[in-house]
């Protein structure tokens, strides 16, 4: 009644594919390193430069070569900078907890809890 297939398939599975494939633990390095480079860079601009070696030393650690650094510091709004460095710290954080590093971990909440207090002084100095 059907005539049997004579040709393969164009819906049967392909070869193997021939491009690395990453861990999950070597996936979170990579977001952990990527977001203590931005909060390094950010902390570079705020000119905090002994926080900055601390986070350097992390993003030297993950990705096995000592990150760019920020050569000058730039005009942008203070309380702006310590908003996006307390964003970045935060996802830092979330990413350190989820692959159990203890020492990024605690970096990232340290750095959490300087700009929350950066930030209520700045609003403490405005204030009437």
């Amino acid at each position: 009644m059907y005539e049997p297939i004579r040709t393969k398939s164009v819906h049967s599975m392909a070869d193997a594919p021939q491009y690395p494939h990453r861990t999950r633990e070597e996936e979170l390095d990579i977001q952990l390193a990527g977001h203590l480079a931005a909060l390094l860079a950010v902390t570079d601009e705020l000119g905090l430069g002994r926080q900055g070696d601390r986070i350097a030393e992390q993003v030297a650690r993950l990705r096995g070569a000592p990150p760019a650094r920020h050569a000058a510091l730039g005009h942008a709004d203070t309380a702006a900078l310590h908003n996006r460095a307390l964003a970045l710290a935060g996802r830092a954080l979330v990413v350190a907890a989820s692959r159990a590093d203890t020492a990024a971990a605690i970096l990232a909440a340290e750095r959490m809890d300087a700009h929350t207090a950066a930030l209520r002084d700045s609003r403490l100095v405005g204030a009437p």
